[in-house]
């Protein structure tokens, strides 16, 4: 009898331990979790927010000539950054995401520069530094990532003096410092691409500015070998006859025209190089004139000027060979047409130029928006910007724009702006990735929410990331019933406050994530 009772005593033991077991794990699954300010739960897959939408908006902004910026020539310091500022604020207040400045118009600068003197346009002497002294490109750069915004540095690989610069030639100029790398063909003056030493010269030019500047791109425009001039007996050879002498004496077998070409194709692959090997987030990208040769696409024909234009033979720029080796990270078809000219369609050219693109690279085309109210007869009216800007956006493989240039958008021709900053552009917009450069997704940042202790509403963000790198954008974005609402912000801010202008209605939700040079969105915070 005894050693029964023990028995069953036993098995109830055990049966009690069982349902203690049972009870806690029920009550430790049941029992709401306790959270710091600091620490949120993890959130389902169908609460996390849209993801932002992605594409380039870009303008250039030129210098040479004085056509965008500064506005003349000699203009004070102040007054010069007076007017920089005002043209990345009416980017900004646009949600443009991308400017590109023009920082070496003729063999000169505008930034300080150890191989080029100082630019005419900028102070209207060549070599004179402006006053107050102060650096225009760094000055560019650190005002464009204040407002969250890209600094491509655009230069102009070959010419060497423009045929509207009055100002005397200085010193150090190239044309002076190495008159055997320059011809005068019409009114200009070039660098001779046949020439390897000139190919070195630029090459470290250009990487001198990405070594010394937190640039986010380097930028060429169409201009390779120069547009041809003409006289009386019709067009003008370029005066390459001694660079093409030494060429063949080494054992060179191309073709003269092959021989240009490849020497253009030398630079834009020595580049890319370059720049990959030096910083590889900084981006490499290429504005070509529209059309790669007559006939491609079937109907296109070329026009410049009212003549036949082949960039191909007359530039010697194979912009076709670039994209389709991969080259660079993103191309910009100068796309200067309506959509209505049969001959060079707009959406035709586009969609041609996207079947090229066997690496994947970015297509963001360039548009003529100076032609918007030019008060010319072939002024083009701003809708016409917008539906271009639609057309890209309905052609798979193209993702974004470049307005040429911002002074139409400054003076708001024909209400551009307006229409930009309400119909095309009315929601902000992340630059794409570029997968290809990298894949590296950033930490999942730190999230404090604080709250107003009378309302209970949310007034308060700060947050951190947890790894050592610095994110270049924060991707804000808030919740207020099923609506969710997207901010970019600068990656040197980590607050935000909330008031009843930027958050009139009670926000439910709220999310932050960062993104990187490559432009890749890391994992997202969520509080609420």
């Amino acid at each position: 009898m005894i050693k029964m009772f023990r028995l069953l005593f036993r098995k109830k033991l055990r049966y009690c331990y069982l349902i203690a077991i049972f009870i806690t794990t029920l009550l430790l699954t049941v029992t709401p979790a306790v959270y710091s300010a600091e620490t949120f739960p993890p959130i389902q897959s169908q609460a996390l927010p849209p993801q932002p939408t992605r594409e380039f908006r870009g303008a250039w902004i030129a210098t040479v000539a004085n056509i965008d910026w500064p506005s003349r020539p000699g203009l004070t310091s102040s007054q010069q950054q007076a007017e920089l500022i005002a043209m990345l604020d009416r980017a900004a207040s646009l949600k443009l995401n991308a400017v590109i400045l023009q920082v070496r118009p003729a063999a000169d600068a505008l930034y300080a520069s150890a191989y080029e003197p100082w630019s005419e346009f900028l102070t209207g002497e060549m070599g004179k530094a402006p006053f107050p002294n102060y650096d225009p490109l760094a000055f560019a750069v650190d005002e464009a990532h204040k407002r969250g915004i890209e600094l491509h540095a655009w230069f102009n690989p070959y010419r060497a003096r423009h045929g509207q610069s009055k100002s005397a030639v200085a010193a150090n100029h190239v044309s002076k410092a190495h008159p055997e790398w320059v011809k005068k063909y019409g009114r200009y003056l070039w660098l001779d691409p046949g020439e390897p030493e000139v190919q070195d010269y630029t090459v470290n030019v250009v990487m001198d500015v990405v070594k010394r500047y937190d640039i986010d791109g380097v930028h060429l425009d169409d201009y390779f070998y120069p547009y041809p001039e003409q006289n009386a007996r019709g067009t003008i050879d370029f005066p390459d006859a001694s660079s093409w002498q030494k060429y063949q004496k080494t054992g060179g077998k191309l073709s003269r025209d092959d021989w240009r070409r490849e020497n253009i194709n030398t630079l834009v692959q020595h580049l890319y190089q370059a720049i990959k090997q030096e910083k590889p987030w900084v981006k490499f990208g290429i504005s070509p004139f529209g059309i790669w040769r007559p006939g491609y696409p079937a109907q296109t024909k070329s026009l410049n000027g009212g003549g036949s234009f082949d960039a191909y033979n007359q530039l010697y720029a194979d912009s076709r060979q670039w994209l389709i080796n991969g080259w660079l990270d993103y191309f910009s078809p100068q796309l200067y047409w309506r959509i209505d000219k049969v001959q060079q369609s707009y959406p035709v050219l586009l969609n041609w130029w996207i079947q090229q693109n066997q690496q994947g690279r970015h297509i963001w085309p360039g548009n003529y928006t100076s032609r918007v109210g030019d008060r010319s007869s072939a002024a083009w009216p701003a809708n016409e910007i917008i539906s271009q800007i639609k057309s890209t956006r309905n052609s798979a493989g193209s993702t974004g724009n470049i307005h040429y240039s911002m002074k139409p958008i400054m003076q708001n021709r024909d209400r551009i702006s307006n229409l930009l900053e309400k119909e095309a552009y009315s929601t902000p917009a992340l630059i794409p990735a570029s997968p290809w450069l990298d894949k590296t997704q950033p930490a999942q940042p730190i999230l404090n929410v604080e709250r107003d202790t009378t309302t209970g509403k949310i007034n308060k963000l700060t947050w951190q990331s947890p790894a050592p790198e610095k994110a270049w954008l924060w991707v804000m974005q808030t919740k207020t019933g099923n609506q969710w609402n997207t901010t970019i912000l600068p990656g040197a801010q980590t607050s935000y406050l909330f008031n009843s202008v930027n958050s009139p209605a009670k926000i439910d939700s709220v999310a932050i994530s960062a993104v990187n040079r490559y432009g890749t969105q890391g994992q997202t915070a969520i509080g609420s």
